[in-house]
């Protein structure tokens, strides 16, 4: 399974692209699309739609994985946050992939085991289950987090449904 991993932002949006071969984590790419804070929102909401799509065209996932809003206190961030999540839930919709969202603790839990790492605990995490030379940015990291998390998600609820499936047969 190929899962590209979104880390949405207005400004800058990470992605990482994570393919899963048995237990091993094969990292395939991971970046950032970034747009101009002085650009009309929807001049960076397109900029991010091409770039999510061409990426996606470029790879070919088989699901998109995104972090999902957290909350905030500034509503007005908190609008233009998922303004940019939407678009790359809709570029990856238009390319026919699943498309999944897990909260920013299942991610964290996921990548490093505890809910509440800091973001430097994430990136060093990201290393080494990708067994990366360097430590990625911090957008991408979170990114890569984001796909990391399906990918483990995903195998366990693939065995909790065959599982059930296997007791019903009894």
């Amino acid at each position: 399974m190929k899962v590209i991993g979104i880390d949405p932002g207005s400004r800058k949006m990470g992605y990482g692209i994570v393919e899963s071969s048995g237990s091993r984590l094969i990292h395939i790419d991971n970046g950032a699309i970034f747009t101009s804070p002085e650009a009309p929102l929807p001049d960076r909401l397109k900029k991010i739609y091409d770039g999510i799509s061409e990426i996606i065209e470029q790879y070919r996932p088989d699901v998109l994985s995104i972090e999902d809003i957290f909350y905030s206190k500034n509503v007005k961030s908190v609008m233009k946050l998922a303004h940019a999540r939407g678009v790359a839930m809709l570029a990856g919709s238009n390319k026919g992939l699943g498309v999944f969202e897990y909260t920013p603790t299942a991610i964290k839990s996921a990548v490093v085991g505890f809910g509440r790492a800091e973001k430097t605990q994430i990136q060093q995490m990201v290393k080494i289950l990708l067994n990366l030379p360097e430590v990625p940015q911090e957008d991408a990291a979170d990114a890569l987090a984001a796909a990391i998390c399906h990918i483990n998600t995903a195998g366990t609820t693939r065995s909790q449904t065959l599982l059930r499936g296997a007791n019903k047969q009894r």
